[in-house]
């Protein structure tokens, strides 16, 4: 029986370092042998792969708002809706990251943009993904039939593996963020993808103030008796900003009352939670809102696994390792896996700065691979 022989993408160098082997002829024949089996010893590659902490391939990245609604418009213009290429979704590429249309290596993070009229076809993946409305109102998403509503500070999670399809009932344009963990399924190669019908049916093309879903699961504590089944991912299709702004408000009420509710002095937070289990609202994805108040500034982090964040409302700075940016409504960044993260409200005006932010924690917690650290970083 042979062996299939294949080119070896392997190769290998003996150098004259700490911690490795004398070159010598010897070494050098032992190497060339090891390239022709497709083997690679861990004493050349350890640095790489088992750094005394993480060293992300990703870099710290601002795209600003402004710019990425002037090129989805310009899309909107040029480039159909339709079979093919499903979405007008227009993906951050991180710089450190060879081109692909990852922001960090396990999250995908785009603007989608959907004309006045126009409909994205229906289709299913398993990828989980959400929505985010920074500004704009008008759009209906469909899942599994039921529409719903997208307005501005609306988040709308939806779990892998459910038919959705998005439609335009307004006379404007409107942009939001979508958030997906495409780049974890195509990493790990467990992406399924199949198309659904070409135009939702007239009772889905419907606008109704409430969804399905938002009746059924979305009343603060209380569990439907008719749902026994806790799924994995939130059943709840759409959290309203009104909810999210009042809890922020409370929390800083709280503060200055004396009590203890808020993360750091002027910074309220809160977690979307799958009102089923009290879980994230995705299986592989945490969604969070940050509010800081003017002048207020967030304690150092720092953790494993990367994040995204949109700026809501305000102006501030944002520090992410070395660099420092100015931020204003609808900028996005990144901060890598153990890459410290600061963030600022401006000290004038009377706005607070709002942070929407979401990671790949659950992955790294399932993992039990998670880790944080906050405050000095001495």
């Amino acid at each position: 029986m042979t062996v299939d022989t294949v080119p070896s993408p392997v190769r290998l160098k003996a150098v004259a370092a700490k911690g490795q082997p004398d070159p010598s002829p010897a070494l050098e024949q032992l190497y060339r042998g090891f390239e022709r089996e497709l083997l690679v010893p861990l004493w050349t590659e350890i640095g790489d792969l088992m750094p005394q902490s993480p060293r992300s391939k990703a870099m710290p990245h601002l795209w600003r708002w402004d710019r990425l609604v002037e090129l989805a418009g310009e899309a909107g213009r040029i480039v159909p809706v339709g079979r093919g290429g499903e979405r007008r979704a227009i993906a951050l590429a991180n710089p450190g990251l060879g081109g692909k249309p990852f922001a960090t290596p396990t999250l995908w993070a785009a603007i989608q943009y959907l004309m006045p009229g126009e409909n994205a076809p229906e289709h299913r993946h398993t990828q989980h993904a959400f929505r985010f409305v920074v500004e704009g109102e008008g759009v209906w998403t469909v899942v599994n039939g039921d529409p719903v509503r997208m307005s501005r500070g609306d988040f709308l999670p939806q779990a892998g593996w459910n038919w959705h399809a998005h439609h335009n009932a307004a006379s404007a344009p409107m942009a939001w963020i979508d958030g997906l963990d495409i780049p974890f399924s195509y990493y790990t190669e467990s992406q399924f993808f199949e198309f659904g019908r070409e135009r939702i049916g007239t009772t889905e093309m419907t606008t109704p103030e409430i969804s399905r879903s938002e009746r059924l699961w979305g009343h603060p504590g209380l569990r439907p008796l008719s749902q026994p089944d806790a799924p994995s991912a939130t059943p709840l299709l759409a959290y309203r900003w009104v909810d999210t702004d009042r809890a922020l408000a409370d929390q800083l009420a709280l503060e200055e009352e004396g009590h203890a509710a808020t993360l750091s002095p002027g910074h309220a937070a809160v977690r979307f939670t799958n009102p089923s289990n009290g879980r994230d609202v995705l299986p592989t994805i945490r969604t969070e809102m940050h509010r800081i108040r003017r002048g207020a500034s967030t304690v150092t982090q720092r953790e494993v696994g990367s994040s995204v964040y949109q700026v809501f409302e305000g102006t501030g700075s944002v520090t992410v390792g070395d660099k420092q940016w100015a931020v204003r409504r609808g900028d996005m960044f990144v901060v890598p896996s153990w890459t410290p993260f600061t963030a600022q409200c401006d000290a004038t005006g009377d706005a607070t700065l709002d942070l929407f932010r979401f990671s790949d924690a659950p992955i790294f917690e399932a993992l039990h691979a998670h880790r944080a650290h906050s405050g000095d970083l001495a």
